[in-house]
């Protein structure tokens, strides 16, 4: 059995290690990157038994992953080594005061764009919980799309709850209103989701996020929580509505992962039954020290951390 399942593509990030444009950057540090990836690494952090759904190409780069995801203790014996696949890397900038980074994505036609429905043992989703997965897996390919769409109704269909990060990536649709319609489709077989103000601007013309919210309990979904930046986060659940403020930080090195920490606080929170408004104070706090590090794992806390600082 496993706490929760994760569904999505992991790349290899290489980091600038010094200021500038990439074509002129000579050294880079390499960590591990993915949105799913992330919330995983953090939940198994946490205790939690978590495995992981995809594909990795049978190169040096996918072994890399693999080798990093399982020493979280992440279970990993559903992801397929895919001889003469590819494992998609990203680079990204330094980032200078806070300032957001360049990101530059090398994953077309990468061995985890290229899972099926049919691929999918699907007898791992039964055994887990909870679900968690995000708008950027479904935007690779119409194959993943359905994977995900599948991955949603089978936790649905056997009573497991499902979260949802719409994690808008305009350029891998064919259109803004393809986007649209198809996170908002996916964002209706989720239990929690957790868009962030401008995403849900964007995908339903409403402009407050307590309009946001309504929108997606509309849709179905238990509870919404919008992130709001250093504003904080809005949520909306039948236990009640509110308004978390953002934890304070004394300076911001990179804010590349600190949604997918916000997402590990609060899953963990609800799946240890907190008040909902308790789960988005540490998910403020997660999402906080996310953005102090550079890589996108690095600021996600353990248990004993967590404990220690009261969340």
């Amino acid at each position: 059995m496993q706490d929760v399942v994760t569904l999505g593509e992991a790349m290899v990030l290489l980091a600038a290690a010094e200021p500038g444009a990439l074509a002129q950057v000579k050294q880079f540090t390499k960590h591990t990157a993915g949105a799913e990836t992330n919330v995983a690494v953090g939940l198994a952090r946490l205790g939690y038994r978590v495995s992981w759904v995809s594909r990795l190409g049978d190169d040096s780069m996918g072994h890399y992953l693999r080798a990093c995801f399982e020493d979280e203790g992440i279970d990993c014996s559903e992801v397929d080594m895919v001889a003469g696949g590819k494992t998609g890397m990203m680079f990204k900038t330094l980032s200078v005061a806070g300032s957001d980074p360049t990101i530059e994505y090398h994953r077309k036609d990468s061995a985890a764009s290229q899972l099926r429905v049919d691929d999918v043992d699907w007898a791992r989703f039964e055994k887990a919980s909870h679900l968690h997965t995000t708008g950027i897996y479904p935007a690779l390919t119409p194959h993943t799309f359905e994977v995900t769409q599948t991955a949603m109704a089978c936790m649905r269909a056997n009573g497991k709850s499902v979260s949802f990060d719409p994690n808008l990536r305009p350029a891998l649709w064919t259109s803004t209103n393809a986007m649209r319609a198809s996170i908002n489709a996916l964002a209706a077989k989720a239990d929690w989701v957790f868009p962030g103000l401008q995403e849900g601007q964007l995908l339903t013309g409403k402009e407050t996020p307590a309009d946001i919210a309504t929108f997606y309990r509309a849709q179905g979904a238990q509870c919404v929580v919008v992130k709001l930046g250093d504003a904080g986060a809005y949520y909306d659940s039948d236990a009640g509505k509110g308004l978390v403020p953002a934890f304070p930080v004394s300076q911001i090195v990179d804010t590349v992962g600190a949604g997918d920490a916000f997402a590990v606080g609060v899953i963990s929170g609800l799946l240890e039954k907190l008040p909902l408004h308790k789960a988005v104070e540490r998910a403020a706090w997660m999402g906080a020290r996310a953005t102090q590090v550079r890589g996108d794992c690095e600021g996600l806390p353990s248990r004993e951390e967590l404990i220690a600082a009261d969340f």
